[in-house]
């Protein structure tokens, strides 16, 4: 996993409420109160100068990411609210570690659009971070002190959202709602043959599948118990999005360690056949980094924009798009996602946070090979 991404860079040149994971008895969201034009009141004062700034920059920003439009909508749609002078936002919506490869290539040629990163591969950041300096603009954002210790991932890179890990079904095929992966394998182990290869969860060989699946073996060692009965039947996926869409389509019954973010909208959408849940025996909850580029042409606007979804403000929107926030003051309501949601469901003990910390080679080959050794392949 270490060296893979340098070692890339160099070679490429609703009809339910969510089935344990919410509460669609709360009332509905009300409309985001942005106030345009003007920082919070705990903001310096030589925050001024640097709205100033933002718009003499000619309205553009910038952001590379894994994150797909629908979960941005919001956040753009309010940030425009509030800085209303900047009129186009650019997004791309890369694979985990190709946010990192891409930067690298154009950094390598010594200029790079890119204003933002914004990805959920914490060992693809740590790896990132770690390899060289002057890969991040060095930032602290005055929001930094409204905000929980686990929310300065690394220096200069803080949690935008702080999304769960989840198990997906088809409830059609699956009707026993499983409530975790230990429920999960006693489900399956009364009818293995159902399950072969319909059961799918990340590919390790990627980032964030890599991070996710390890994370939570690290926080309950007595899981690979389970994953000794799952994995042989199971098919790895590269993407969230593929695996919401096939086991939506049948060619999957169920998978686990599957983001939220994606899955929210296909729960939304599906009419009940598909169907999201929490882990009982332990929730990952992966934070989804942003940090600003060493070279970032629009920099200003990247600072008002890093600050922003870090606040009260930006963190609502952050819910509203499908993303989890974990600012206490975002209310609860239907169609907001918070942290606090998945504590109720499973408590503080069960949550499993992900920290932005590099994992050595020899950890990661020791894991790599005990996973796919299990692995249908």
């Amino acid at each position: 996993m270490k060296r893979r991404l340098l070692a890339s860079f160099l070679v490429l040149s609703t009809a339910a409420a969510l089935t344990g994971c919410g509460g669609s008895d709360e009332p509905s969201a009300p409309p985001n109160q942005i106030t345009e034009g003007k920082a919070p009141d705990y903001y310096p004062a030589e925050y001024a100068q640097l709205i100033e700034a933002s718009k003499a920059e000619g309205g553009e920003l910038t952001i590379y990411s894994n994150t797909d439009q629908e979960n941005w909508a919001p956040i753009f749609r309010d940030f425009q609210k509030k800085y209303p002078w900047v009129t186009k936002i650019s997004a791309n919506n890369l694979d985990s570690d190709e946010v990192f490869q891409r930067v690298l290539s154009e950094q390598a040629t010594g200029s790079s659009p890119a204003d933002i990163l914004v990805s959920n591969a914490a060992q693809a950041w740590a790896e990132y971070n770690e390899q060289g300096k002057g890969r991040l603009l060095e930032y602290a954002s005055p929001e930094a002190a409204k905000l929980p210790e686990f929310a300065t991932l690394m220096p200069s890179v803080y949690a935008m959202s702080m999304d769960p890990m989840t198990i997906a079904y088809n409830t059609s095929l699956v009707p026993e709602a499983p409530t975790g992966l230990a429920s999960l394998a006693a489900l399956v182990a009364k009818d293995p043959k159902k399950y072969q290869d319909k059961i799918t969860t990340r590919d390790i060989k990627g980032a964030f599948g890599f991070t996710v699946s390890r994370a939570y073996t690290e926080a309950d060692p007595n899981s690979w118990t389970h994953l000794q009965q799952l994995l042989p039947l199971a098919r790895p996926e590269t993407s969230s999005g593929t695996q919401t869409e096939k086991i939506l389509a049948g060619e999957y019954l169920v998978g686990f360690f599957i983001s939220a973010a994606p899955a929210y909208p296909v729960v939304k959408n599906s009419g009940g056949l598909f169907q999201v849940t929490f882990l009982d025996d332990g929730t990952v909850v992966l934070p989804r980094g942003i940090g600003i580029a060493p070279k970032a042409p629009h920099v200003a606007t990247a600072k008002l924009f890093t600050d922003f979804v870090l606040s009260s403000e930006g963190q609502r929107a952050v819910a509203e798009g499908g993303l989890t926030s974990y600012r206490d003051d975002v209310p609860k309501a239907d169609g907001l996602h918070t942290y606090q949601e998945v504590v109720e469901k499973v408590t503080e003990a069960k949550v499993i946070r992900v920290k932005y910390d590099l994992v050595p080679d020899a950890a990661v080959q020791e894991f790599t090979n005990r996973w796919n050794g299990l692995l249908a392949q």
